[in-house]
This record gives C-alpha cells, structure tokens and sequence, in this order.
C-alpha cells in the first residue's frame, strides 16, 4: 500500500513538471543515447550501449516512483485547517530550550522539503515530533544526539 502525501497546489504543480519534464525530454534522449551506441557496431563489447541502457532504466525507475507518488498525493486547501495545533502545511515558530534559538517552519510533503526554504518534511524527527501539538506546549523530541525540547510559539497558516 503506497503512502498518501499532503501537497500545496505549487508542490503539486513541481511535482506534475518533474514528471512532464523526464518524460518529454530526458526519455527521448536516453532513447537517442542508445540509438548512436547501437549504430556503433558489435554490442556485446560496446561499453556505451550498457551504460545508456542503464541510464534508461534509471531513468524509468525514478519516472515509476514519482508516478506513484503522484497517484498518491492529495492538494490540500490550507484555508480550511485547524490552526489550533500544528498539521501539514502549517508554520510553525518554535523556540529551541537550550540555546534559546528561535526559527520558523513549514511543514509539508517529503518531496517538498527544503531546509534553506525553511520547510521541513513531517517524516523528519523534528517534523514528527512537532505533529499535534499546540500554542503553548513543549514539543520533546528524540534526535540522535539525545533529546530537543522546544516552545511551540506560534502556529500560522500562510
């Protein structure tokens, strides 16, 4: 059973190009790849065709797995969520007890993650551990260099 994914509608859309993009333009020239390998002669000994092959296997796996992804993500309409606690797409302003460090995230699909952005996927520690929780609490939470505890400042939707 495939795993479901919360995306926005630009998550959505990266992910719908991603897919249009190594159809249309990377499979053609993984196609051409192997066509002017093949035209160079004896193949049993022809380093080049088993590398393009192989590329376009890659190349076809990653293509399967976005797909499913896709068939498996769901748009999310963030102007209808509980901003009471924290869900996908909410961001969040966190407050990090021991250095007394303050940031801000947003938390989205896996495939959406981008720390320089400031989104971090809800399957990382901090992400699963920030799920549920609301304005006012201490989100503890397992990393592996022990334990985080951070105030949960602010929950927002934008």
């Amino acid at each position: 059973m495939s795993k479901v994914s919360y995306y926005t509608a630009e998550g959505l859309k990266k992910l719908r190009d991603e897919i249009d993009h190594l159809r249309d333009v990377e499979r053609p020239k993984a196609s051409n790849a192997i066509a002017e390998a093949r035209d160079k002669g004896d193949l049993s000994e022809n380093a080049e065709y088993d590398a393009a092959k192989e590329a376009q296997a890659m190349l076809e796996m990653k293509i399967s797995k976005l797909e499913a992804v896709l068939a498996n993500a769901r748009l999310i309409d963030e102007s209808q969520l509980d901003t009471s606690k924290i869900l996908v797409h909410s961001t969040v302003k966190i407050k990090n007890q021991t250095n007394g460090m303050e940031m801000t995230y947003k938390l989205v699909a896996q495939s959406e993650a981008d720390l320089k952005a400031g989104k971090i996927s809800v399957d990382s520690p901090i992400g699963k551990g920030l799920l549920g929780k609301k304005q006012g609490e201490v989100a503890e939470i397992q990393v592996p260099n022990g334990i985080l505890k951070f105030d949960i400042l602010e929950i927002s939707r934008d």
